[in-house]
């Protein structure tokens, strides 16, 4: 493939085209030399948008991470309570399932403490928080519930993704139970 005549890339479509490959073929596929060959341009030409790879993993942390705060979000518009917590419980998963490569990749900034990174991130607990006010859970307490929370999606969603789950069980109807467990948990604080 020859190179494309210059056209100025928006960082959204290149990032757009990384998450193709890290879903396709795995974040470990996400390189300099892969990703300007998709774009049909020359690696160099990368340097414009990222300082190297580890840039290019954060950025791509950051895309994943906002395009998964999207889909909570919007998943979580209208509802509230126990119908709150599952369908975000369910966009989550979804979003994990739809997308293995970028989820993977919200998880793998070279330095999670990065304040850009944290910032990212703290939308989705602050979704999370005010998606479980209902349960009347404040400061610290909440904050433990959003832990909770997320390492029943993390969990479920890693353990679904490398084949944990070999029992003939509906996947959606276990991850359904285990939510109202943790509803009925929470609502015992």
């Amino acid at each position: 493939m020859s190179p494309r005549p210059k056209v100025a890339l928006e960082l959204i479509e290149i990032l757009d085209a990384a998450a193709e490959i890290a879903d396709q073929f795995g974040t470990q596929e996400v390189t300099l030399a892969n990703l300007a060959k998709k774009l049909g341009i020359r690696p160099p030409s990368l340097y414009n948008h990222f300082d190297g790879l580890g840039d290019l993993r954060k950025k791509m942390a950051i895309y994943g991470i906002e395009r998964l705060y999207e889909v909570l979000a919007q998943a979580a518009i209208g509802v509230a309570g126990d119908e709150a917590v599952m369908a975000i419980s369910k966009a989550y998963v979804h979003f994990a399932r739809e997308h293995p490569g970028i989820y993977e990749a919200t998880l793998m900034a070279p330095n999670m403490e990065d304040e850009e990174v944290q910032l990212t991130g703290s939308k989705i607990v602050d979704l999370t928080v005010r998606v479980l006010q209902a349960y009347r859970l404040e400061g610290e307490t909440a904050l433990h519930a959003v832990r909770g929370f997320r390492s029943i999606l993390h969990g479920f969603s890693s353990l679904e993704k490398s084949g944990g789950f070999k029992m003939a069980l509906n996947l959606d109807e276990s991850l359904e139970i285990i939510i109202k467990a943790f509803i009925n948990g929470i609502r015992k604080n």
